[in-house]
C-alpha cells in the first residue's frame, strides 16, 4: 500500500474521516510505527470508535489520537455532540477537536463545499471545556483564496489571540479535573 512512503516524510498519519473504516489502511498506518490519528467519521457514533483503536492496537500501533468533526445532521450540515469526546476519550487516548471541518456544510456550495467559519472560536472552547486534549484547525492567510476548505479555514490573523484564549480556558478545565482526580 502507499502508507509506507508517506510514513517516511511525516510524523502522524492521518486517517481521513470518510476512510475510518478501511481496515486495510488503518492496518497499513498502523505497521508503521507513526502516530495515527483517525478522523470519526460524520457517520458514526463515537462508541465505534473502539472498533477502530481495536484494528489499530492489533495491528501494533502504540501512538493514536482519535479527532471529533462533527456529525451529519440532515443535508448539508454537521453538529457536534460534545458528549463524543468524553466518550471517545474514555478508551485511553487523547481526543482532538477538528474546530474548522467541524462547521463545514458539505456539498452546499452545489460543487463543493461551504462552511460557516464564525462558530469555530465558539465550539473550540466548548470542546475544551468538555475536556478535549488537543485543537485541529486549517489556517490560511487570506482564508477567501484557499483553495479548498475556503469557507470554514480561519485567518492566520485571528490564530494567536484564539490559541491564548483557549490556553486559558484549558488552564481552569485542568485545575477543576485536578480537584476531582
Amino acid at each position: 500500500m502507499f502508507i509506507a512512503p508517506v510514513s517516511e516524510v511525516v510524523d502522524i498519519i492521518q486517517i481521513p474521516a470518510f476512510l475510518c473504516r478501511q481496515t486495510d489502511l488503518l492496518t497499513s498506518a498502523a505497521k508503521t510505527g507513526k502516530p495515527v490519528n483517525v478522523k470519526k467519521g460524520q457517520f458514526m457514533a463515537p462508541w465505534e470508535m473502539e472498533n477502530i483503536i481495536e484494528k489499530l492496537t492489533v495491528s501494533g500501533c502504540k501512538k493514536i489520537l482519535l479527532t471529533e468533526r462533527g456529525t451529519s445532521f440532515g443535508y448539508n450540515n454537521l453538529v457536534v455532540d460534545f458528549r463524543s469526546l468524553p466518550i471517545m476519550r474514555s478508551y485511553g487516548w487523547p481526543v482532538i477537536f477538528d474546530g474548522t471541518h467541524s462547521v463545514q456544510q458539505p456539498g452546499s456550495l452545489g460543487g463543493s463545499s461551504g462552511g460557516n467559519r464564525e462558530f469555530v472560536s465558539h465550539l473550540c472552547r466548548a470542546a475544551v471545556a468538555v475536556g478535549c486534549d488537543g485543537i485541529f484547525l486549517e489556517v490560511h492567510p487570506e482564508p477567501e483564496k484557499a483553495l479548498s476548505d475556503a469557507s470554514n479555514m480561519i485567518a492566520l490573523s485571528s490564530l494567536e489571540d484564539m490559541l491564548q484564549q483557549l490556553l486559558q480556558l484549558w488552564n481552569v478545565v485542568k485545575t477543576m479535573e485536578d480537584k476531582h482526580d
